[in-house]
């Protein structure tokens, strides 16, 4: 399994451009026949590369785009993460409504899991759905997609996309894709802002297994874009 790779930043205005940089370059390397199947994140660090993919001009029939977790909230709902993607990106830049395999937050948890995952595998077959690139963020607490830490949704081996519950958050639904189908990705990018997320950011790049996103390990390439605030316990 190959080391993650460590892109410092200076601050989030250049982990905007150099995230939306590495997202296009997946999706202009798609094509009608068999499109870029890229799983997108929720949280305030990617909205500002979401704002400039709208703007870069890609051609989006070359993409097929899915989440990596939701809040099970209405689309319509302030704290749904596919709200703030239109919003920034998929509103702005046209992306056709059958390109965008969102979580349907407004149905029951159990419901809303299997028909994202059922979407998922039908576009990338196999034992588990191998996306091209998967886009996550880390919390303070070193969590990651809605995967927190102890939660028993880590042990989950044999389901892509399950529900959370969680009493302790606003929102304490949520569906989040699994550790099996987050490594199955031929890359996955993680991103990282703020002196705050120094410790868990270090402890995670280092595999600390107590972290959800230190046990993100893709056969492919993972690659942590961190600004240097975030970077700041990195040696």
């Amino acid at each position: 399994m190959p080391s993650p790779e460590v892109v410092v930043v200076p601050d989030a205005a250049a982990l905007a451009r150099e995230a939306a940089d590495q997202v296009a370059r997946v999706i202009a390397g798609g094509s009608p026949d068999r499109p870029a199947a890229v799983a997108l994140s929720g949280g305030s660090t990617p909205r500002g590369a979401y704002e400039r993919l709208a703007a870069a001009g890609l051609p989006w029939d070359r993409a097929e785009l899915f989440f990596s977790d939701e809040r099970l909230v209405p689309p319509d709902h302030p704290a749904s993460n596919v709200r703030m993607v239109r919003e920034a990106l998929l509103d702005p830049a046209g992306v056709a409504p059958e390109r965008v395999h969102r979580i349907r937050g407004e149905l029951p948890p159990w419901t809303a899991a299997a028909l994202a995952e059922a979407e998922l595998r039908a576009t990338r077959p196999g034992r588990w759905p191998a996306l091209d690139l998967v886009l996550l963020g880390i919390g303070e607490d070193g969590h990651t997609a809605s995967l927190f830490p102890g939660a028993p949704e880590l042990a989950e081996r044999s389901r892509a996309v399950v529900p959370v519950h969680r009493s302790d958050l606003p929102q304490p639904w949520r569906a989040t894709m699994t550790l099996p189908a987050l490594n199955a990705a031929h890359a996955v990018l993680i991103l990282a802002d703020g002196a705050a997320k120094a410790a868990v950011v270090r402890r995670a790049i280092a595999g600390d297994p107590a972290l959800p996103a230190g046990l993100v390990r893709p056969a492919g390439r993972l690659t942590w874009l961190v600004t240097e605030a975030a970077a700041g316990e990195l040696s």
